[in-house]
């Protein structure tokens, strides 16, 4: 049952990646779910470097307690802050294959709230 689930996600992931494609002016913020953890990048895909990053894993934020959700949301905010400093405004956004619902609209809107535009 797991890998007809993984082969589902695939498929979506290669539908969404099709369409969505980040540039130096607008990259992608990717976001990549565990079962434990959620990671967010963002990354340009013409140079193919990753520009900034933020996890669930970093201190300030492993440290706290909280659902996984306030977790993400804390994520989507670092992620939002650290794309300011490196003058990132406004991105694309990528689901990577998992629906919007939970812990990546939880990502989502809180990088909206750290004023990133998508």
């Amino acid at each position: 049952m797991a890998l007809q689930k993984q082969e589902r996600r695939e498929r979506i992931k290669k539908r969404i990646r099709k369409v969505v494609y980040g540039t130096t002016e607008s990259p992608r913020l990717n976001v990549f779910r565990s079962n434990k953890q959620i990671y967010a990048q963002i990354i340009d895909d013409q140079t193919g470097k990753t520009l900034a990053h933020a996890s669930s894993l970093e201190k300030d934020i492993a440290t706290a307690t909280g659902t996984k959700i306030e977790k993400a949301a804390m994520v989507g905010k670092l992620i939002a802050d650290k794309a300011k400093a490196i003058n990132i405004e406004q991105v694309v956004f990528d689901r990577n294959g998992y629906l919007y619902h939970g812990r990546v609209k939880s990502v989502a809107d809180a990088a909206r709230e750290g004023g990133l535009k998508f």
